[in-house]
């Protein structure tokens, strides 16, 4: 694999984790960063007003959850997630 494709093929995968992210919560700012497997994420949105940190994260974990199954999945670790109100 080349080094480009290898490059195209990471940030096809951090938009696919954005747009996950998004269609769970709608009008979310959402920053993906990663590679290899292990991504960090930050969500900013108003939809976690009032929700417990728990709560918020596993909004977003279910959102990706389908990148994250398999013995091929993608995703393998969130090394930190951040979910925050604006």
């Amino acid at each position: 694999m080349s080094h480009d494709h290898h490059e195209a093929a990471s940030a096809e995968l951090l938009d696919s984790i954005r747009e996950h992210v998004l269609q769970a919560i709608p009008g979310a700012a959402v920053e993906v960063r990663g590679a290899g497997g292990h991504f960090e994420i930050d969500v900013v949105s108003v939809e976690f007003e009032g929700k417990r940190t728990l709560q918020k994260h596993r909004m977003v974990l279910q959102a990706i959850a389908p990148l994250m199954a398999g013995a091929n999945a993608p995703v393998h670790a969130i090394d930190r997630l951040s979910t925050t109100t604006p």
